[in-house]
């Protein structure tokens, strides 16, 4: 005969009863008087599952029904070396068939689902998660679904009928198991589902910042990097790449003013993005291109490439030259002063979310002839945790505003009104002086840049770095990014 194992009553504070384990043949006789007792119908309702693990289920009500009715000894105790199925309130279980939570009881978090008739809820680490049956088979990780060497899928989503839906679920104490219609069977662990469901990802960071002004950014006393240091090892590279994500910029000192070490070391982190200026480029006040950079007046606080589709991810500064005043390089956290938008006015945070513009660029300067046309909003967020993830700012080559009616575009106006204030306020303002041998790294989706005029022959050289490599580079050194 088969034997079951110990039964575990939960009870308040922690405390489970057990009731010894039993044989089949001792207890058969009283099972058939539990079975033609009150509970028989609900029962019968709700059990789809195996015949063994019905009958474990109904000898667990039977010692329940003792210890109250006949008052059996039992231990009190707080042991959790058997587990088993935990129905507490099963009364209210059996009075309503049509709604059915299923419980576990894990080691310190308890586990409870329920079947509905498009997709299954099940709360865990006590979130509370919804999810679609579809999904469910979709993102199976079994080998004949999912290859782990290369991490990708196999299986045909095409494939999946809408309406599936699994006919046998259990879940233990780490593990939820779904059998599907043609017996496959689907596990994913409890805490993989918390971090991958909608409801999880909420409630998660996809990028971790410290938020700044220019106090908060001098009083941390971020460190720049040696060059040999970023260049020669994981170490001084991992540190330069924290304090990057982190703040939107970061610098590098002891660099050798020259062009082609400028590119080493841009090298070292990402591929350059070649774009309508090149690989690598120099400026002056020449006026060699049909921009406001290639003069000696001041820029404002901007994003660069607002005008491309994608706004280039990482811009790299590195003076070579300048032979007298001014041309102090101004630095503002767009994410600190959307920020406050946010705090202070949510409408104007939303609206600045949602409409979408158009950034220009058209040049017809000596031999370069170029029209760049970028479309989005300034306010760009994940939807499902309304994280900022790009800021697209550039007073000077926003296009007209033709994309929203008359009574949407005034309102646009007054959030973009509130939004540059913040941009605007002085205590938000990071003033540096670039200087030969200190490279400058700025978050061209976050940190906003400009400069105050300056006289005199002053020569910078940089790049555009590709994000996607960044964010990899960041990644494989274990970095959150």
């Amino acid at each position: 005969m088969k034997s079951l194992a110990p039964v575990s009553v939960g009870l308040e504070h922690g405390k489970t009863v057990h009731v010894e384990a039993v044989n089949v043949g001792y207890i058969a006789a009283a099972l058939l008087l539990f079975w033609s007792w009150t509970w028989r119908s609900a029962v019968c309702t709700v059990w789809c599952g195996d015949p063994w693990e019905l009958l474990e289920f109904l000898s667990r009500m039977w010692c329940w029904r003792l210890t109250g009715l006949f008052n059996v000894p039992c231990r009190l105790s707080r042991s959790t070396s058997h587990r088993s199925a935990w129905l507490p309130g099963y009364r209210k279980i059996f009075s309503a068939a049509a709604a059915r939570w299923h419980h576990t009881a894990p080691e310190s978090l308890n586990c409870v689902w329920q079947l509905h008739g498009d997709h299954l809820e099940l709360r865990y680490a006590n979130t509370l998660m919804r999810f679609d049956f579809v999904w469910l088979r979709d993102h199976c990780r079994s080998a004949s679904c999912y290859n782990t060497k290369t991490n990708q899928r196999s299986l045909d989503t095409a494939s999946v009928d809408l309406g599936i839906k699994p006919k046998a679920v259990r879940v233990d104490e780490t593990t939820l198991f779904l059998t599907w219609p043609d017996g496959h069977v689907t596990r994913y662990g409890l805490e993989w589902l918390v971090k991958n469901s909608y409801e999880g990802q909420k409630q998660q960071v996809m990028h971790p910042r410290i938020l700044w002004n220019a106090e908060i950014y001098k009083q941390s006393q971020i460190p720049s990097i040696d060059c040999q240091s970023f260049l020669e090892t994981d170490e001084g590279l991992k540190e330069f790449l924290q304090n990057f994500l982190l703040y939107g910029i970061a610098f590098v000192e002891n660099v050798t003013p020259t062009k082609e070490d400028t590119e080493i070391l841009a090298e070292r982190i990402s591929l350059i993005r070649e774009t309508i200026y090149g690989r690598m480029w120099y400026f002056t006040s020449d006026f060699s291109r049909g921009d406001t950079a290639y003069t000696k007046l001041a820029l404002d606080r901007h994003t660069d490439t607002t005008y491309f589709q994608e706004p280039c991810g990482i811009q790299v500064f590195h003076c070579l030259k300048h032979e007298g005043t001014g041309g102090r390089t101004l630095l503002v956290d767009g994410f600190y002063a959307a920020d406050q938008v946010l705090q202070q006015a949510p409408d104007q945070f939303e609206l600045l979310s949602k409409v979408p513009l158009k950034h220009e660029y058209v040049e017809n300067v000596g031999g370069c002839h170029n029209h760049m046309i970028g479309v989005g909003p300034v306010l760009n967020v994940y939807p499902w945790n309304n994280e900022l993830y790009l800021i697209r700012y550039n007073n000077y080559d926003r296009a007209v505003i033709n994309t929203v009616p008359y009574d949407v575009a005034h309102r646009w106006y007054t959030a973009h009104r509130t939004l540059t204030t913040e941009l605007r306020r002085p205590e938000n303002e990071l003033w540096v002086k670039l200087k030969p041998g200190k490279a400058l790294f700025i978050d061209n989706w976050r940190v906003l840049h400009g400069r105050e005029a300056f006289t005199g022959y002053r020569q910078l050289c940089g790049c555009y770095l590709t994000r996607d490599d960044v964010l990899n580079t960041a990644r494989l050194l274990g970095l959150q990014a």
